[in-house]
């Protein structure tokens, strides 16, 4: 591995644990086994690492996305790809992406580093509240809204919806984010919750039409 590399890897371990504000660049150095002077040959400093991980990340998570075929926010149709999936192939998506988060090394490091860090620097909280919260309610709310427009789901609020979809899940990767060994659990509450999720919004041949309260 390069040394460049050794030194993103070395400081997400470090910021994962003790929080970005309280490791330095000698902590960084001395973990990588080099001296200071080195580390300042592949960054002008912490922030510079710091930041370069923020982008690996979302390289990362775009490559998920590409591996599972998501369509992103600017496809035409989002629509067309979540309706055509049924309970079991939604539940096989969710973990999928559910597990991504939870046991790959670098996202789940990441996570542990921005949550802890958000209180402590407002840029960090900006961030985590971006990847962890706005972008996916954003996201998904879109998704809600094709699917309620096409007639897959039932007429609701697509934002409520999204929050009814991602707090659950959101929950189960902090509730078990210390216990990987407990992956089956926490797989089975969320296939209960995909699946009661699935059950309550999708809309079926008989499925009368709800009226809305804009609708009184």
């Amino acid at each position: 591995m390069k040394t460049r590399n050794k030194i993103i890897f070395a400081a997400l371990d470090l910021f994962s644990v003790g929080g970005y504000s309280r490791v330095s660049v000698k902590d960084i150095a001395a973990a990588v086994g080099i001296k200071d002077a080195s580390l300042y040959k592949h960054f002008k400093g912490k922030e510079a690492i710091f930041n370069t991980i923020v982008t690996e990340m979302e390289e990362r998570m775009a490559e998920m996305s590409h591996r599972l075929a998501l369509p992103d926010a600017n496809t035409i149709n989002v629509a067309s790809f979540y309706a055509a999936l049924n309970a079991d192939t939604l539940i096989a998506l969710s973990r999928q992406v559910f597990l991504f988060y939870w046991k790959d090394d670098f996202a789940a490091k990441y996570r542990r580093m921005l949550s802890m860090e958000q209180f402590c620097n407002p840029e960090v909280c900006t961030i985590y509240r971006r990847t962890f919260m706005s972008d996916a309610i954003e996201y998904l709310t879109l998704v809600f809204t094709q699917l309620i427009q096409c007639g897959a789901f039932i007429p609701g609020d697509p934002q409520v919806m999204a929050m009814n979809f991602y707090a659950p899940i959101f929950l189960l990767l902090s509730r078990y984010d210390d216990f990987p060994e407990k992956e089956d659990e926490a797989l089975a509450l969320l296939d209960v919750q995909v699946r009661e999720f699935y059950r309550i919004y999708r809309r079926g041949p008989n499925t009368p039409h709800i009226t809305k309260a804009s609708e009184l």
